[in-house]
């Protein structure tokens, strides 16, 4: 059983706060066939090991990719890395930071330049808890 609430953006990606290695195979269960890891390693004490995330990942069959976002703000190569993943994955994708926030965030940038207008990112993110609205004033 998955310890970490999933929450859907899209029929494309899903967010989450830190996942476990055991929710990984939840996650193929459920039909994500990639997972993108937005989290620092070594961001907070306890954390999971990307290598362990990314072992599970392996095992469940899915594609695993780390852009790992600090609090210092995205860039334009994460956002470039992001827009990457999201074009080449082979079905819904799981994106993860500690509280899901940075991977929304990063999700948004990357598909506003994708061609997803900014007021239907915000009402998908919106819909889940998430505020991007300031990422597009």
């Amino acid at each position: 059983m998955t310890t970490t609430p999933f929450r859907q953006l899209d029929d494309t990606i899903t967010v989450a706060g830190q996942i476990q290695p055991s929710d990984v195979a939840d996650a193929a269960t459920a039909g994500y066939r990639l997972v993108i890891n937005n989290r620092p390693e070594g961001e907070e004490p306890g954390q999971p090991a990307a290598a362990d995330i990314e072992a599970a990942a392996r095992a469940a069959g899915m594609t695993y990719v780390a852009i790992p976002v600090d609090h210092s703000g995205m860039r334009r190569d994460q956002v470039n890395a992001m827009k990457q993943a999201l074009e080449g994955a082979e079905g819904p994708a799981l994106a993860f930071c500690r509280s899901g926030t940075r991977s929304t965030f990063l999700w948004a940038l990357a598909r506003a330049e994708l061609g997803d207008t900014p007021a239907d990112l915000a009402a998908k993110a919106a819909a889940q808890g998430y505020d991007v609205s300031p990422l597009f004033r």
